[in-house]
């Protein structure tokens, strides 16, 4: 294939912000212009968690070229700001589209939710074939979390136009099989449709030993059982089940809760620390990129949410994170969902229902004993073997490199 012409990349997140599916983007960007295709990237010049942070608003390096959009990112201190910003960033986002010179291909995702159609659009009239890289599923999400109405005209027109979206992308990448089994039920052909699971986010991400790591040092976390949640605070992950957990063991000064990163279902959390409830709580914000792999591996178990009305509408980013730096992981979750699809296959960690605060507490204590050691290690090991046997950053990369490749090929 003739690798000519620009791919136009669209998500309202990029690095260095930190949210996740930004940086998969930032990887998709970095296969694609390994491969010799010149890419150009379209995002927020401001972060979305915390829009005080605003970066350079031009880049170019390695093939990849950056625009960073102004007034695209405003924060997420209510709905209507970010509808505000959403509908900026997509704004300039269709009319720098539209004016790409020698265009080839797009790719977009789903942050923010409208940027399919958006992308679809820009393709349409541009007569250039389009990748529908589904990091979350809408309006499935939103209706199952309970914040729309099933039947709202809302929802309707967003199911329209997605569905559109769907039907005429010339490749549709879903993350698990229960995302697929859902895309292929609003009609998405087999054919195009894809699944690669996310990858590690950081190539620097690998085992760690617990004894010595800056992090746990910086916070007093030195000869503690350290139970950490990083990454999204989502609703759509309720974490309920794990503040009843902290409060059963709130006594149990040799065990500590981190839960590092953002997000509306932390309030709860940072309420209770400020009444000062829980003094086997820290708080963090999210942490730099080059810490990230520090930060996690500071954990001696790291533990993954899903909501159990959420499997194929959001997928569990986080939990390669803890596999790539060799932590064993504790799900929160349902029965059936990708993480338990991965814990068959591998034994590299133990599933509790929402609501089992019992056998939590009761697991927690019994892993927190030296003896349990052996146990920890053994679990750590199976994660990374799973990582090694079919879930390795370079492994899917290439894959979604190839899957790429393929839609530019019979769309042309």
């Amino acid at each position: 294939m003739k690798r000519e012409g620009e791919i136009l990349i669209i998500s309202q997140v990029y690095p260095p912000d930190p949210a996740a599916v930004g940086q998969y983007i930032a990887d998709a960007a970095d296969e694609l212009a390994g491969r010799g295709w010149r890419v150009r990237v379209l995002t927020a010049d401001r972060g979305y968690d915390d829009p005080g942070l605003q970066f350079p608003s031009r880049e170019e390096a390695n093939g990849i070229r950056i625009d960073r959009l102004p007034w695209s990112s405003l924060g997420k201190r209510s709905l209507g700001i970010r509808l505000v910003g959403m509908v900026s960033f997509l704004a300039q986002a269709f009319l720098r589209g539209l004016g790409t010179r020698d265009l080839r291909a797009i790719c977009v995702s789903t942050s923010p939710p409208m940027a399919g159609a958006v992308a679809w659009l820009i393709a349409a009239l541009r007569r250039v074939p389009l990748v529908y890289w589904v990091m979350d599923l809408n309006p499935d999400q939103a209706v199952a979390s309970r914040q729309v109405r099933a039947g709202s005209p809302l929802v309707r027109l967003f199911a329209m136009v997605n569905a559109r979206v769907l039907r005429d992308a010339a490749s549709v990448i879903a993350l698990d099989r229960f995302m697929a089994d859902r895309l292929r039920a609003k009609s998405v052909p087999l054919r195009r449709l894809a699944i690669i699971p996310p990858w590690p986010l950081d190539h620097r991400l690998s085992p760690r030993p617990l004894v010595g790591n800056p992090f746990r040092r910086r916070h007093g976390l030195d000869g503690k059982f350290v139970v950490m949640y990083s990454g999204n605070h989502s609703l759509v992950h309720p974490l309920d089940t794990l503040l009843a957990v902290a409060r059963e063991l709130r006594h149990e000064p040799h065990l500590s809760f981190v839960l590092v990163g953002g997000g509306v279902a932390k309030a709860p959390f940072e309420a209770a620390e400020r009444r000062g409830e829980l003094r086997n709580l820290v708080l963090l914000p999210y942490q730099p990129l080059d810490e990230v792999a520090t930060s996690l591996s500071a954990a001696d178990l790291q533990v993954v949410v899903m909501g159990d009305a959420m499997v194929g509408c959001v997928h569990p980013c986080k939990f390669y994170g803890a596999l790539a730096v060799g932590r064993p992981v504790m799900l929160i979750g349902p029965a059936e969902c990708h993480v338990t699809d991965v814990f068959r296959r591998a034994d590299c960690g133990w599933r509790h229902a929402h609501g089992d605060v019992a056998g939590i507490v009761a697991r927690l204590r019994r892993l927190a004993q030296p003896e349990s050691a052996r146990e920890l290690a053994a679990k750590a090991r199976a994660g990374l073997q799973a990582l090694e046997d079919g879930l390795s950053r370079d492994r899917l990369r290439r894959h979604w490199g190839n899957v790429f490749e393929d839609a530019i090929a019979e769309g042309g």
